[in-house]
């Protein structure tokens, strides 16, 4: 900075120097050369390869005869698709991936719905006892799911006995019920709603909008990304659970996707290539959910993730 006799104050030959040399040390990390850059890269294809090779050979076992799957070849040699006809008719694949399909969808849309109302509450309403509040609410994410799970199991007992509404044991209903609510989905919408500039909330109370109206027409579309992510990630939770269906149903009608998978592996314990054909099949939803919500997912993670 210049002084009125043209002196200039204020520069610190030290710190500049200390970050240049940052700089340049960041950047020799960021964009390596000569045997740093070999290191790197072969670290990296050796983690990708460990990776993918229990991927590769389930795939490959999938489309391989069950008389030829126990040679455990690396190279696919003969190709079939009768293990995959043969997993989706004995393991009655179709039925359970509907059930899994519609109480993903379901829990998916409602806590969609429960985290932006539940978010809007703590981000921009004013009532007693509010920051207490959510951290109760985030505490809940200390409990495991195992800690709760007969007091669960007693409610949807309960709800199911006092209406069929509810559903209760064996059926979809009680498969949903103790998910349609999730602190992780209302601390990421009430964290970017947070982020929204205060004018927006101005002008739409100038506009007459209120609260339902700010959130179906400015917040929702605004934080699209965000309800991506959330959404892709409580689809893949629920089709992912194991241990609450298995606690929940047992009418051979009602299972999810990843208990039929159990079943499969009891009935085909001579066939293990049968159960291989059944998670590459269970696998497919899964692929499209990403391929759908790729963009989504990516911006909702690196959201506020650049200033500037």
């Amino acid at each position: 900075m210049s002084t009125a006799d043209g002196t200039v104050t204020g520069l610190d030959p030290v710190g500049t120097q200390a970050d240049s040399i940052t700089k340049v040390r960041r950047a020799a990390w960021d964009e390596p050369t000569g045997l740093r850059r070999v290191v790197r890269y072969v670290l990296l294809i050796v983690i990708t390869l460990i990776v993918l090779f229990p991927v590769y050979t389930t795939v490959l076992g999938a489309f391989t005869p069950s008389s030829r799957v126990l040679e455990n070849r690396l190279v696919p040699g003969d190709v079939t698709l009768d293990v995959l006809r043969n997993a989706w008719t004995e393991g009655r694949l179709g039925r359970y991936i509907f059930n899994s399909t519609l109480v993903a969808l379901i829990v998916t849309v409602v806590q969609l719905l429960t985290s932006m109302l539940s978010g809007y509450a703590f981000a921009h309403l004013r009532f007693p006892g509010r920051k207490g509040l959510f951290y109760l609410f985030l505490a809940t994410l200390l409990v495991p799911f195992e800690a709760t799970i007969v007091v669960n199991l007693d409610t949807v007992q309960w709800l199911g006995d006092r209406s069929s509404a509810f559903g209760g044991l064996n059926s979809l209903q009680g498969l949903a019920m103790p998910f349609l609510a999730t602190a992780v989905g209302t601390f990421l919408v009430r964290q970017a709603l947070l982020d929204l500039p205060k004018d927006l909330i101005d002008a739409s109370r100038l506009d007459g909008l209120g609260h339902l109206g700010f959130i179906r027409r400015v917040a929702m579309p605004l934080l699209r990304p965000t309800l991506g992510a959330l959404a892709l990630f409580s689809f893949l939770t629920t089709w992912n659970q194991y241990l609450w269906p298995r606690l929940v149903i047992s009418d051979a009608d009602q299972h999810t996707v990843q208990s039929g998978l159990r079943l499969l592996s009891r009935s085909a314990l001579d066939e293990p290539n049968l159960v291989m054909a059944g998670t590459v099949i269970a696998a497919v939803p899964i692929l499209i959910a990403l391929v759908l919500f790729q963009r989504q997912l990516v911006r909702g993670l690196t959201a506020g993730a650049v200033k500037g």
